[in-house]
């Protein structure tokens, strides 16, 4: 497994695109990627998420990150 790597989020999004738009199993898509499943059922649920909300929960996260 892919133990400590960082994705991008077009990355992500593209990956959840498969399964989601395309209609490929999760399964499948985290095989051909490289990925665990675990990972892209996180993904889909964190683009699941409306932007705003995600955008919302990025500003949080950068505000914690300044301390």
């Amino acid at each position: 497994m892919n133990k400590g790597i960082r994705f991008t989020d077009e990355f992500k999004q593209d990956a959840v695109a498969q399964v989601v738009e395309r209609g490929y199993a999760v399964s499948e898509v985290a095989e051909r990627l490289g990925i665990s499943t675990k990972s892209l059922y996180t993904w889909k649920a964190q683009f699941a998420k409306s932007p705003r909300v995600r955008s919302e929960v990025a500003e949080q996260a950068a505000e914690i990150k300044k301390g």
